[in-house]
């Protein structure tokens, strides 16, 4: 049986991913989701936790979404990575968790505590339905999503030397990552559209998602 970790962002509680680990079980698939820390201050935490469940469980493929992909090459401990609408760490060097654009509307949102909002809370209400139209999937997530210091964004965090070159797959969720869908591209790795879908298309259509994770995991050479 194939096994898989699934990544959550660490802005979205477990919860969240529950539904695509129930889709790659259909699948014949064993997959299981991290845990995040709650409201790091930087990488460090993060790292260490998502190493660690990677160790303990040895999967043949991790699976990141959203903000997780920044990690996913450094923790998979040699495994292959399917990236799901994903940030990916930068080619050299460092950069911050979050890109220049977005750290400068954080900034504006940030509480008297340092903390900021939930990240469901970061956008208007029509815009958040319109990705995750489904109400009670909605109030599960906020009901235990965390606040994250607008520290975490600000930090660096880069990635293991050489990391381009590991077996890694790319499925978009229509353009949110255009530039990240066009790096994996240009360095040859599988990967695939969902046109249409938001940035929470795992939560509106899980077995399509799971499909798409199996079909990109077989071009790695993971096989069930």
């Amino acid at each position: 049986m194939t096994t898989a970790v699934l990544l959550p962002s660490p802005l979205l509680p477990e919860v969240a991913y529950a539904p695509l680990a129930d889709a790659l079980g259909r699948c014949g698939w064993a997959a299981s989701v991290a845990r995040p820390p709650r409201a790091p201050a930087g990488p460090s935490p993060v790292l260490t936790a998502y190493a660690s469940f990677v160790r303990e469980r040895r999967p043949d493929v991790v699976v990141a979404h959203s903000n997780a992909g920044r990690y996913a090459v450094a923790v998979a401990s040699g495994a292959p990575v399917v990236y799901v609408d994903a940030a990916l760490p930068p080619e050299d060097g460092e950069a911050p968790l979050a890109p220049e654009g977005l750290l400068s509307r954080l900034a504006s949102m940030v509480g008297s505590d340092g903390l900021l909002p939930p990240w469901t809370r970061w956008w208007p209400e029509e815009d958040l339905t319109a990705v995750l139209p489904d109400p009670d999937v909605l109030a599960g997530i906020r009901a235990v999503e965390a606040r994250l210091p607008l520290a975490y964004f600000q930090a660096r965090l880069g990635a293991p030397p050489g990391w381009t070159g590991s077996r890694q797959a790319y499925i978009a969720y229509g353009g949110t990552y255009a530039e990240e869908l066009s790096v994996a591209r240009r360095l040859g790795w599988p990967v695939a559209v969902l046109d249409g879908a938001g940035h929470l298309h795992h939560l509106v259509d899980p077995d399509g998602v799971g499909d798409a994770v199996v079909a990109m995991a077989a071009q790695l050479g993971v096989h069930q």
